[in-house]
């Protein structure tokens, strides 16, 4: 996994730090792109391989004030997970809602980067364009680390939404209630389940990340790459609760 272009020395500590950088990276999300392609690139050199896309999550020890992430990478034709990681750091930003990437993403990072393989696709548990600056957490990793980023979330946050028809790969428009904008969708990934909310995160346009997000769900209402990053982190933060090595 090639290394970052990020500091933790440059990392924002207050919230009007925090808002500045959204503000700054906003302008760097590409909204439009292919869906990732399950025939892909399947090289084993230094660039992202299509084939295999990623899902990350975090868990947190509020106690001790940790975040554990994970980042699992699965095969996106089989779905057969490929490679997984952690990483655990300490949290160094306040709970502020829509600033929660700089709570997790030092960790998230983390975790990618001692991948072996880059994924070309990474999902991530929470927002992209569905955000009140429209930099939400799949976004920002997205700009952080130029990899085509999706977000599926399990709430709409603070947007608006009808309810989708009941039948699987129905939709409904997820819309800012202040300017009437379309910033994702409401999916129903299970008939008659209650529905995820996808937004772009970068490199992706919003069709194609709601395929994508089916593609990954079909089984279960959350695509198999939140599932999998979802129990391994709460594994893993389990383990190193009770004393035994975190990863």
């Amino acid at each position: 996994m090639p290394a970052f272009a990020w500091s933790t020395a440059d990392w924002p500590t207050t919230e009007a730090e925090a808002i500045a950088e959204q503000e700054r990276l906003r302008p760097l999300v590409r909204p439009h792109g292919p869906a990732p392609a399950a025939q892909g690139t399947t090289g084993a050199g230094a660039g992202p391989d299509d084939r295999l896309i990623a899902g990350v999550d975090v868990a947190y020890d509020e106690e001790r004030d940790l975040v554990v992430a994970a980042a699992v990478v699965l095969d996106l034709d089989t779905l057969a997970v490929v490679e997984q990681t952690t990483a655990v750091d300490r949290v160094s930003f306040p709970y502020v809602p829509g600033l929660l990437a700089f709570r997790e993403l030092p960790a998230v990072l983390g975790a990618l980067g001692r991948l072996a393989r880059t994924p070309g696709t990474v999902v991530c548990d929470g927002y992209g364009l569905a955000h009140p600056r429209r930099l939400g957490l799949a976004s920002h990793l997205g700009v952080l680390t130029g990899l085509r980023t999706i977000g599926v979330a399990k709430t709409p946050f603070t947007f608006d939404h009808h309810e989708p028809d009941a039948p699987r790969g129905s939709w409904s428009p997820l819309t800012d209630p202040v300017t009437g904008e379309e910033v994702g969708r409401a999916v129903r990934t299970r008939a008659g389940v209650k529905p995820v909310f996808v937004s772009v995160g970068h490199r992706i346009g919003l069709t194609e990340a709601v395929d994508t997000t089916l593609a990954l769900a079909r089984r279960y209402r959350l695509p198999e790459t939140t599932r999998h990053a979802d129990s391994l982190c709460r594994r893993t933060l389990a383990e190193l609760q009770q004393g035994t090595p975190a990863n």
